[in-house]
């Protein structure tokens, strides 16, 4: 007889190696044999008499035409479960669960980290991921519940919001600037060093800005990393762009022409559509609404050091 319901379990090893393309990795993520895996994938293609992935040792498990249009349902109905299930079993008044944010690597470190101990505070049951990283993150795959990222999603099923603006100054430790000729004007930047990405390695071309104020010839150190520029800057021997919200909090370090030199970019929060309807992410995603709004001024290089939210008197 043809089953009526399709099995749940199914779906969630399909949308694991979906996720992860490799059958070992998405055994461990759901505390199984890779044999188990296997089978079960081979199960949901028979029952569904289609292929889901196509199997390679080199590229792993990647879908299918077949099996991109099946995701777009399991992830559907992945999310109306969880809601579901966060609906009924009573997390409406104590919120529990487990949530994964993604985000730029400074702002993770330097922001993100320390406001994210501030909500565990407030909602004890609830487990974090954080993932600052110098890429994009992939909620189709579904890497995050939540992305932070410099560029706003130009298509998707998100709900999206622009978090803040920020700041960016030319910096360089006290130490060495107090060793230096005074720098009045951007002419006198020819004396100096400087430290910046790798060009060809940008994961986004908001990135790209020490270029329009040093030749390249000057850039003598480089790395994919804003934390290790910024160690580097410590060094004193070069100067280096830095994010306010970074540079302002540690004193070692000073702006240089930081009325000729500032650079504007912005932060967005996005994450699934259908996750509108989860209370922990959107308890979450309000959090963070607020709390990055009330750090206005260190992110846009006006302040020296993170605030957090008052307690709610309720």
């Amino acid at each position: 007889m043809h089953k009526a319901f399709m099995d749940w379990d199914g779906l969630r090893y399909f949308l694991e190696v979906a996720r992860t393309q490799r059958v070992s990795a998405a055994a461990r993520r759901l505390g199984v044999q890779h044999t188990t895996v296997s089978r079960r994938i081979h199960a949901l293609e028979q029952e569904l008499g289609t292929v889901l992935f196509n199997k390679s040792k080199s590229s792993g498990f990647t879908m299918t035409e077949e099996g991109t249009r099946f995701f777009s349902y399991a992830e559907a109905i992945e999310s109306t479960l969880l809601s579901a299930r966060e609906d009924v079993s009573g997390q409406s008044q104590t919120l529990s669960g487990h949530l994964r944010v993604g985000c730029t690597e400074g702002f993770g470190n330097y922001v993100l980290a320390p406001l994210m101990t501030d909500f565990q505070r407030r909602f004890p049951a609830i487990t974090l991921d954080i993932m600052p990283v110098p890429r994009f993150i992939s909620l189709s795959k579904r890497e995050a519940d939540i992305a932070i990222s410099l560029e706003r999603p130009q298509r998707g099923p998100y709900l999206c919001t622009k978090l803040m603006d920020y700041s960016l100054k030319l910096y360089g430790a006290t130490k060495y600037l107090d060793q230096q000729p005074h720098i009045n004007n951007k002419s006198d930047l020819a004396r100096h060093t400087f430290i910046g990405y790798v060009e060809e390695l940008l994961f986004s071309d908001r990135l790209r800005y020490l270029e329009d104020i040093v030749p390249a010839d000057r850039v003598i150190f480089k790395s994919t990393s804003v934390i290790a520029q910024y160690q580097a800057v410590l060094q004193g021997r070069s100067l280096t762009i830095l994010p306010c919200f970074m540079a302002a909090q540690d004193s070692r370090l000073r702006a240089v022409l930081e009325d000729d030199i500032v650079l504007t970019r912005s932060f967005w929060m996005y994450c699934h559509e259908d996750l509108r309807q989860s209370r922990r992410v959107m308890a979450l995603w309000d959090f963070l609404k607020k709390s990055v709004q009330l750090n206005g001024p260190l992110l846009q290089g006006t302040g020296t050091a993170l605030q957090y939210l008052e307690e709610d008197p309720s």
